[in-house]
């Protein structure tokens, strides 16, 4: 029993219908098309197009290495490209999206359960709280007590959290400062002063440093980190990573914290006291998440994961 013929997609070639062959001025039943190979020029009645060159060829030299094409490889690129464009499954939608969570209705006097497949569930935009279909209007929840007890809520926790950022920021502002102190008197090899001697460690740095090498080498910030070891227990507390200048301060802290081995919960909650931050050394100060890494570091700057540090900097003053 004969295998049956590769998908024409699935090969660097593939074999011209009379149809084509009219299309391009031959009549296939007359004369067909001769074999482009220098060494060939056979008459074939119904040839073969590589994908990659476009020139036409004999069964016997259809294949990129029969006719020693001078494209190789073009047609598989093509193909991975397009593979490479397509959407992938789940793209664009959030976790809830993906997976509801269960959860009762938040009217006082209901116990149904929502966040499933056949009661997903409706959210108030006034009052921000999800609620079965019998009570999504507003006046079937007392939509304006809630939204007036949850402004009251979310005022408490702001003041809370705004009056802890700065006790964290206070204690890890004279953290930074000892670290910058010991900075200065470490080796010449490690936090060097002279041009040259940055130069010669940054060299170093690079020989030493890991990361994605997926990322061009110029587009590349060569950084010393480190995990705070009170509140940031890593498995491996310090080391030298690359990370590309166009990403964000909050993708850098995911790959470090995961290069580290910190626990990272970033994600999937809002508490600050669990939230990792960036310190920046030189700088002396807490990163944004929303910074690029070019702009707000240089190769050779050292960073440091820490949790608890409150809410990003520009709330609170430095």
């Amino acid at each position: 029993m004969s295998s049956p013929s590769p998908k024409p997609e699935e090969t660097s070639y593939l074999q011209m219908s009379k149809t084509a062959l009219d299309a391009r001025g031959t009549d296939a039943t007359l004369i067909g098309s001769h074999c482009q190979y220098t060494y060939c020029n056979q008459l074939d009645f119904l040839p073969f197009k590589c994908q990659s060159c476009s020139h036409t060829f004999c069964l016997e030299h259809r294949t990129e290495d029969g006719h020693e094409c001078t494209q190789k490889g073009a047609w598989a690129e093509r193909r991975r490209q397009a593979e490479l464009a397509k959407t992938s499954i789940g793209q664009g939608k959030s976790m809830l999206d993906v997976a509801p969570v269960k959860k009762p209705c938040a009217d006082d006097n209901c116990d149904k359960q929502i966040g499933t497949a056949l009661a997903p569930g409706v959210r108030c935009n006034d009052c921000r709280r999800d609620y079965c279909m019998k009570h999504r209007l507003k006046e079937d929840h007392d939509c304006k007590n809630k939204v007036l007890k949850q402004r009251s809520q979310a005022a408490v926790q702001a003041s809370s959290a705004v009056e802890g950022a700065k006790s964290a920021l206070e204690r890890f502002k004279l953290w930074g400062a000892s670290k910058r102190e010991a900075a200065k008197k470490a080796i010449p090899a490690t936090k060097p002063s002279s041009k040259a001697a940055q130069i010669i460690a940054v060299n170093n740095l690079k020989k030493k440093a890991k990361g994605d090498a997926k990322i061009a080498p110029e587009k590349r910030v060569y950084l010393y980190v480190e995990a705070e070891s009170e509140t940031a227990k890593a498995k491996i507390p310090k080391g030298e990573f690359f990370y590309s200048k166009d990403w964000v301060v909050g993708k850098m802290l995911d790959a470090a914290a995961q290069s580290l081995q910190v626990q990272n919960l970033n994600n999937r909650t809002e508490d600050e006291s669990n939230r990792l931050r960036v310190f920046h050394v030189e700088g002396g100060r807490l990163l944004d998440f929303g910074e690029k890494i070019g702009t707000a570091l240089q190769s050779g700057n050292t960073v440091v994961l820490l949790r608890g540090a409150g809410p990003p900097p520009d709330l609170i003053t430095m």
